[in-house]
């Protein structure tokens, strides 16, 4: 049976998701992860897909959730609904932090914690070098195309200005525009259509 949401269906672009790549929701995704995010996509293969919730901030500094973590004037983000109680960073330092996986351009994923914790403690790492995540957003096999097949999500190309710049929770509509006209339709959707 069709949903009466149906008619609100825009297809999707066919662009194939990859690393380096942003998922931006339609607009009537639901869940309290998902609705209206951009997630950025960090490791993408046939056995899976890791990716960043970029514009779902939590409402207190990253010491409080990790008491060890020095003292460090950045906002924290909600990364998805896996492992919400481990922190996860993407950054532009590449090599200075061992374990570093490469993304795209200067971004990476990941990396020795303790090494973060002693350049941020020493002062040489900068708020708009790193964000950090509470938990992540992940797919097993298959599980992301089935979501692409249904229209959940549009795949499109970013740069590491856009991912690093100033996210909120309208970072959504800001991308959704990127996209191009043919989604304008989407930024005047409500967030629940039965409520207006």
């Amino acid at each position: 049976m069709a949903s009466n949401l149906d008619i609100f269906k825009i297809k999707t672009n066919n662009v194939a998701p990859q690393k380096g790549r942003i998922l931006i929701a339609e607009p009537f995704l639901s869940g309290n992860y998902f609705n209206r995010s951009v997630v950025l996509l960090v490791t993408y293969s046939e056995k899976g897909a890791v990716g960043f919730i970029l514009n779902k901030m939590v409402e207190f500094p990253i010491n409080e959730a990790f008491p060890d973590f020095p003292d460090f004037d950045t906002q924290v983000y909600l990364g998805g609904p896996v492992a919400t109680d481990s922190i996860y960073f993407i950054h532009k330092l590449g090599d200075r932090i061992p374990g570093s996986i490469h993304v795209m351009g200067n971004l990476y994923w990941g990396g020795d914690f303790e090494v973060i914790k002693r350049e941020i403690r020493l002062g040489t790492i900068d708020s708009s070098e790193i964000r950090f995540f509470l938990g992540y957003s992940g797919w097993d096999a298959g599980q992301l195309e089935e979501e692409l097949k249904d229209d959940s999500w549009l795949v499109t190309d970013v740069d590491q200005e856009s991912v690093m710049g100033e996210m909120d929770p309208n970072s959504w509509f800001r991308f959704v525009k990127r996209a191009g006209a043919r989604y304008s339709v989407w930024k005047n959707f409500p967030e629940n259509p039965s409520m207006n």
